[in-house]
């Protein structure tokens, strides 16, 4: 070949596919975006307008901030190859610890949440230790973890209650962040925006929304741009803008509606300061590709360097530090330490990374999934209480909707092998 013809050959374009055969290939990726809108469509529905009313946003996000705040430990240690179904126990053993040392031994609150941290720190390693070592199965020790922490807050309890919390302790949860922008509207202006009895329109959360959304929009096109450059396959421009349009969309929505309650609720800014966190470590960097290598093909990760035991050992201290974070959450949210907190949690959090297009064998999953899914299975719960459906029935239908998304996941790899 002539090297100067070479020289000059551009960059090859990649062909664009078509929205309906891009989506057919990207099922996994967008298909539980579809699934939330739907449900929430559903609901909003049947409710007569209850789901989305101001309020009820609020509690949406206080009811599954614990639950997404696990979940994103979860998915790393999923993506891994591992489970753990001592979360929920670790969760209320950590809530346990807080109690004690606040109500009965009276110590700091900032003392007690870095024990509590550190304590949760220490049990993820001690079960990371046995699992990335030793080679024993992460089912069976994490099993092992889920019925010792269940015996240790009965008996750190004494098998009661205790509580309640000082104020600063409950802000965790139920705190809400300070309008720095007042503003109070009118009568008119207020029915004009069917906000008839609200006075007050927190102008914080409105325009954190707006701000959120250009960044989303941002970062959207900037990514696009760059995969221009480098020839990469990219999405249809018109699925591209539809995207987005519906992602801002809903994050002004939702802040809109938390502008008509109190704001900002405290522990949304720890999920979403956590989610940008995570997924940045994920998707940019080095000991993000190597955990999806670790869990894609473990042997192989071996044999091109990874240091395999120490990943494996830091994804279960990691997941052991969020399950102490939600322990505390959810401790300030009850104002109380019980011995049945965190009871069964295990199962709605990894639920939430499987529904989350996480994959049971490894290597697969997303933080911005795992954080969708933990939504829908609390828009499920959440929608399905306000219809006055039996928990029995709530159990069985989120049982339904997490072996769907099994059967999806196994349809999806056969089909592509």
């Amino acid at each position: 070949m002539d090297l100067a013809q070479s020289d000059t050959n551009p960059t090859p374009e990649v062909k664009a596919k078509g929205i309906g055969e891009y989506i057919s290939s990207h099922l996994r990726q967008y298909g539980l975006l579809f699934a939330l809108i739907a449900v929430m469509a559903f609901f909003q529905i049947v409710t007569d307008g209850t789901l989305l009313r101001a309020v009820n946003v609020t509690n949406l996000l206080l009811q599954n901030s614990y639950i997404i705040i696990m979940a994103l430990g979860m998915l790393i240690v999923i993506v891994s190859g591992n489970i753990d179904l001592s979360v929920g126990s670790v969760m209320g053993f950590i809530g346990a610890l807080a109690a004690v040392m606040i109500v009965n031994l009276d110590q700091s609150v900032p003392l007690t949440i870095f024990v509590c941290l550190v304590m949760g720190g220490v049990i993820g390693a001690a079960q990371g230790y046995w699992v990335a070592y030793w080679k024993i199965p992460s089912f069976i020790v994490t099993l092992a973890g889920m019925l010792v922490f269940r015996g240790l807050s009965l008996w750190l309890l004494e098998g009661q209650s205790v509580g309640p919390f000082p104020k600063e302790f409950q802000i965790l949860a139920t705190g809400f962040v300070p309008d720095i922008f007042p503003v109070s509207w009118g009568d008119s202006f207020a029915n004009m925006l069917e906000i008839r009895r609200v006075k007050h329109v927190n102008i914080l959360a409105l325009a954190t929304g707006i701000v959120a959304a250009a960044v989303v929009v941002w970062l959207g096109l900037r990514q696009r741009a760059q995969n221009k450059l480098y020839g990469i396959e990219d999405e249809p421009r018109s699925f591209f803008i539809a995207r987005n349009v519906i992602v801002a969309a809903a994050l002004i929505f939702v802040t809109y509606k938390l502008s008509l309650f109190r704001g900002l609720p405290n522990v949304l800014i720890t999920m979403g300061v956590l989610t940008i966190i995570y997924a940045f470590i994920t998707q940019t960097t080095t000991i993000g590709r190597r955990v999806y290598a670790l869990g894609g093909n473990q042997k192989a990760a071996k044999l091109s360097g990874i240091k395999t035991e120490r990943l494996t050992f830091l994804a279960f201290a990691n997941m052991g530090v969020l399950a102490a974070a939600a322990g505390l959450v959810f401790a300030a949210r009850l104002n109380t330490a019980t011995p049945k907190a965190g009871f069964a949690l295990e199962l709605d959090v990894i639920a939430a990374v499987f529904i989350g297009g996480a994959s049971m064998s490894g290597g697969v999953g997303t933080i911005i999934g795992a954080v969708v899914g933990a939504f829908l299975m609390g828009v499920l719960n959440n929608g399905m209480s306000i219809m006055g459906i039996g928990i029995d029935y709530q159990q069985m239908i989120k049982g339904l909707v997490l072996l769907a998304a099994v059967i999806f996941d196994v349809y999806n790899k056969n089909k592509q092998g």
